[in-house]
């Protein structure tokens, strides 16, 4: 995910290239984070300039994914009535077709599944989340807490495809639940829905799916067994509808941040795992639910302070540049969607691919040079090469997918984004595939394998859905693409 302008919402929505750390989030207890003495009376400590923006700077690495994904809602659902892209809190929005090269709402965009996206709050009572019977077709329907780990993944791999019905509680909440109803508990009471459904992208495909997203149905706890209206959601003026999420979150001073974090934490509570880190930033007066307040740092720490958003960003920047196995001029990550406390992996995953989902659902391999480590260019021809029998071991699909360099589709006469499988791939006579990535057509023979290229610099994704262990462990890897001689 890069820079975007206009409307665009920072949203994952399809590529995330990061490893992160294998702790499960949602297996921690949250709450229960002991203050000390001087925390509950408020007091702030006397440190270094030094200290205090060491401080700071760990402070905005570990609030930046709960910040985002506030941001991130704020505009989402910012609508009265439900929108392809945008809905109403506990409604969901749902993309009807793939996005094309002249949309720029999301970076990294995909052309093998239809979202459909929600967002809930369930401080005040549970959510009903129902999923009609999907037949054969292939759907993920990931649920991420406010700070982006996946805590339950219901969908063809772990769930199966036949009707389903889930409770969406939240971290206080206690109850009794209709009988056979399965409960699943978010460690925060900010949640967000990213569903996706495989669609081939023909009118009747299109329809087909349609049918799967209009019977996915969200109704509050209290409402269920019995009809219900959603109230129309309610428009923030003061809501920036225009300038990208993230830089959004990336131009706020360092007293909004924190004030903006210290409040996100009361309703969305650390684990006690984050015990160590609440206790250290309440050295420099950030907890739940306390108003953060500059002034009443001394100068030396309030300049500290001010300063750390900039050197925060620059941190994980640096962090998404190094993570990740690089295999063959690609990018190959795992570990993606739980993180435990490995909070600057988490805080990269947030800036470069918002909503990622665990690798076990689906992997992104991303790759910007070929096999010399030349970055991509649509003045060259590349192919790239698939051995018999050594296409992407996936249970799910596979494709890959053209990029140009701000990361969104490339406009071409085939109006084609990416290249899978079911384009009717030619094989080789010695059974190998070979996949022609360039800016012409290499030939009405050869337009099947073909994914089209820009005249300029570009960028490659190959998408793995339902990865096989192999591609997981690392015993399968993308093969270089390579110049064309």
């Amino acid at each position: 995910m890069s820079t975007m302008r206009s409307s665009r919402v920072l949203v994952l929505i399809g590529a995330a290239t990061l490893a992160t750390g294998a702790c499960k989030r949602h297996e921690a207890e949250r709450g229960g984070v002991e203050t000390t003495s001087a925390e509950q009376q408020g007091k702030l400590a006397k440190l270094s300039e030094d200290e205090a923006a060491k401080i700071a700077q760990d402070a905005y690495v570990y609030g930046y994914p709960l910040v985002t994904m506030e941001m991130t809602r704020r505009v989402m659902t910012n609508v009265a009535a439900p929108t392809r892209k945008y809905a109403p809190m506990g409604q969901f929005a749902n993309m009807r077709q793939y996005p094309t090269p002249s949309d720029h709402d999301v970076t990294t965009p995909n052309a093998d599944t239809l979202y459909s996206a929600a967002w809930l709050d369930v401080s005040k009572e549970p959510y009903v989340f129902s999923i009609p019977d999907a037949g054969d077709r292939y759907y993920l329907m990931p649920l991420l807490d406010g700070f982006t780990e996946v805590f339950q993944d219901p969908g063809t791999r772990t769930t199966g495809t036949k009707p389903q019905t889930y409770a969406i509680t939240g971290p206080s909440w206690k109850g009794q639940l209709p009988t056979g109803m399965t409960e699943y508990k978010s460690a925060t009471n900010l949640v967000w829905i990213i569903g996706r459904t495989y669609c081939s992208g023909t009118p009747a495909d299109y329809a087909a799916v349609h049918a799967f997203q209009d019977k996915l149905a969200l109704v509050p706890l209290s409402a269920w067994g019995r009809p219900y209206t959603p109230p129309p959601g309610k428009v923030d003026a003061s809501v920036d509808m225009k300038t990208a999420v993230r830089d959004q979150v990336d131009r706020m001073d360092a007293e909004t941040y924190f004030k903006t974090l210290s409040a996100l934490l009361q309703n969305n509570p650390p684990t006690k795992a984050d015990a160590p880190m609440m206790s250290t930033m309440a050295k420099i007066g950030i907890a739940p639910g306390r108003d953060f307040d500059m002034s009443k740092l001394d100068p030396a720490m309030a300049k500290a302070v001010s300063e750390a958003p900039a050197a925060a960003q620059k941190a994980i920047h640096a962090q998404a540049e190094r993570a990740g196995r690089r295999v063959n001029g690609w990018i190959v990550s795992t570990k993606t969607g739980n993180y435990g406390t490995d909070y600057m992996q988490r805080a990269a995953i947030t800036m470069v691919g918002l909503g990622a989902n665990k690798p076990e659902d689906a992997m992104y391999p991303m790759s910007r040079v070929d096999a010399d480590g030349k970055p991509y260019d649509g003045a060259n021809r590349y192919v790239m090469r698939f051995a018999k029998g050594q296409l992407p071991p996936v249970k799910g699909f596979w494709s890959l997918t053209m990029y140009d360099e701000q990361m969104f589709f490339v406009e071409n006469p085939l109006h084609r984004y990416s290249v899978s499988p079911r384009n009717d791939l030619r094989r080789n006579a010695d059974g190998s595939i070979d996949l022609y990535v360039q800016k012409d057509s290499p030939g009405k023979d050869k337009e099947p394998n073909w994914l089209p290229a820009p005249a300029g610099k570009f960028n490659l994704v190959l998408r793995a859905y339902w990865p096989d262990k192999a591609l997981i462990d690392g015993k399968w890897e993308p093969p270089p693409v390579t110049m064309a001689k």
